[in-house]
């Protein structure tokens, strides 16, 4: 038998198909017979005839019979014993007990081969070897299943907890009827914020004039309402291209780390932190490296544990101020501290300021910006918060300071933005109206006011729970409490999650969730009623009081 014959064959087999020697490979190697790249070639071109074990696989995974393949005398009794249909990677198998309509093929194919003599091709059947695959997985639904497509290996590291495994059991128990009160997420609508009715209004009026895209960076009155913002907080070198609106903060981080990050390259970011930082890092092939806030000194980062923790690979430095897990608000000399340390290494700062007009007590917040006109800065902000408008997604970031030495920085956050067209356009509409005139978040923090109030309650009642210790917050929404852990026993603060899911209905977020190194900390949302939060504690110091891991 010639060389030729089989080589065709296969060639012919693999057309049909619709598979390369790549995939030939592959499949073969999920078959648990390892063929290389040569071996493979020569099999193709005829140079080389493979053993029977190979033949074997080979045959398995084209879906052809395995004689026909090789050309021998078993040729003209070829049937459709086994089919695989592979395109573009996937793979189903037939059963190889064909099919009633698969055999009167065979039967027919039979007949006129031995009368028309030339071997019969894989497309030359009476039926075709697709049409005879339908028909036994009609028939027989004897089906194996298809390989597995896994997520990939880029989010093994990744985690976002406020939205995690604890959530999804939480989302189970109420597809079966159970009521939870989700503590878990700083989403104002749910718990009766509502939206400013001057900012709703303006949008219902522009919104014919938002049906197309916008310039990729944003709307012009909308970057100039956030270009006067910054001169408000004295953030410096700031012009109308320096600024950019996004689908909330969210999309600009991970715009920014996909922009800034080669691999291995390493960003300093705080532990607690909001996780979507650690996870556009990891995403964007860098190395997330935490530095510690200490919550003996009110949750301010640790200027020490940050210093050893810079090396020649660190890029830049994140800071969440106002903090999100622990509502700390750094004054201007733990800013100056920071900034001291990036001046020294020449790391850009990358300012999350999305709560800074929900400060309480009399807390002035400042933008690290306005201390480091010499540094490249990048400030994020936005309305979710402040305006109570979190599914609008509207946010931004300020580029400011020395920029000079991120021109190609910039250049890749400009092609990033022009990828994506442009964000929310009506929700851009509403910047302009929504930072000027009477902020009525305002309202909100002071005595009276309800994030105010409902904080105040939140806080004492943990103070008067056997084996939970608190820092009083200073701004946003969250509250992060720390637990007795040999009191309680506690290993895994996701356990601890789920323990008091199941047994109160209450949703928190474990402290594990914002990167924190110790299973003793959660972090509550005080953004329910009194009479809810009331109830809610209430449950919770119950829980303690019999908790034990």
């Amino acid at each position: 038998m010639p060389n030729g014959s089989f080589s065709d064959r296969l060639k012919q087999s693999m057309e049909s198909a619709g598979i390369k020697q790549a995939d030939l490979i592959r499949l073969a190697e999920n078959q648990g017979k390892k063929l290389g790249k040569s071996q493979v070639s020569q099999y193709v071109s005829g140079k080389t005839i493979p053993r029977k074990d190979v033949l074997d696989v080979l045959a398995l995974v084209l879906g052809v019979d395995r004689d026909w393949l090789l050309g021998g005398a078993g040729e003209q009794a070829t049937a459709v014993r086994s089919q695989s249909v592979v395109a573009q990677g996937q793979e189903t198998h037939v059963c190889t007990n064909a099919a009633p309509d698969a055999l009167s093929a065979e039967s027919d194919l039979q007949k006129r081969s031995s009368d028309d003599a030339p071997s019969p091709s894989p497309s030359s059947h009476g039926i075709s070897l697709q049409e005879a695959a339908s028909r036994t997985i009609d028939q027989r639904s004897t089906v194996m299943g298809m390989r597995e497509f896994k997520k990939s290996s880029k989010l093994d590291n990744v985690l976002y907890d406020v939205r995690g495994p604890v959530a999804d059991e939480a989302a189970r128990m109420e597809g079966n009827g159970q009521h939870i009160l989700k503590l878990n997420i700083g989403n104002p609508a749910p718990f009766g914020f509502r939206t400013p009715f001057e900012v709703v209004q303006d949008m219902r009026q522009q919104l014919p004039e938002c049906e197309g895209y916008s310039d990729s960076r944003g709307l012009f009155s909308a970057r100039k309402a956030i270009m006067q913002y910054a001169q408000i907080k004295h953030i410096p070198n700031v012009g109308m291209d320096d600024i950019y609106t996004g689908n909330g903060v969210s999309e600009l981080i991970n715009l920014c780390m996909q922009a800034l990050l080669d691999s291995g390259d390493e960003v300093l970011i705080p532990s607690p932190d909001y996780p979507l930082w650690t996870a556009c890092v990891t995403l964007s092939g860098g190395t997330p490296v935490h530095y510690i806030c200490d919550e003996e000194a009110e949750w301010y980062p640790d200027i020490a544990d940050i210093e050893s923790k810079v090396t020649p690979r660190t890029k830049a430095i994140v800071i969440i101020n106002p903090n999100n897990p622990t509502g700390a608000v750094y004054p201007r000399e733990v800013l100056q501290e920071i900034v001291e340390v990036a001046r020294r290494h020449q790391l850009i700062i990358f300012s999350d300021e999305i709560y800074d007009r929900l400060c309480m007590d009399g807390v002035e917040h400042a933008s690290i910006a306005e201390l480091a006109p010499d540094l490249p800065c990048v400030t994020f902000s936005g309305l979710s918060k402040s305006h109570m408008i979190a599914g609008y997604r509207i946010g931004w970031m300020i580029f400011s300071g020395e920029k000079k030495c991120i021109k190609d920085f910039m250049l890749g956050v400009n092609m990033l933005s022009n990828m994506r067209l442009c964000s929310n356009v009506p929700a851009q509409s509403i910047v302009q109206t929504a930072l000027g005139g009477h902020q009525s978040v305002k309202d909100y923090v002071v005595p009276g006011g309800r994030v105010y109030e409902q904080r105040n309650f939140v806080y004492e009642a943990l103070c008067n729970m056997e084996g939970v210790s608190v820092v009083k917050p200073k701004a946003a929404f969250y509250i992060f409490p720390k637990l007795d852990v040999k009191k309680f026993g506690i290993t895994d603060d996701e356990q601890f999650a789920l323990d008091l899911l199941h047994q109160k209905k209450i949703l928190i977020t474990r402290g594990g969730g914002f990167n924190w190194h110790k299973p003793d900390h959660f972090r509550i949302v005080y953004l329910p009623r009194i009479e809810v939060l009331s109830q809610a504690m209430e449950e919770l110091g119950d829980f303690l009081e019999h908790y034990h891991q």
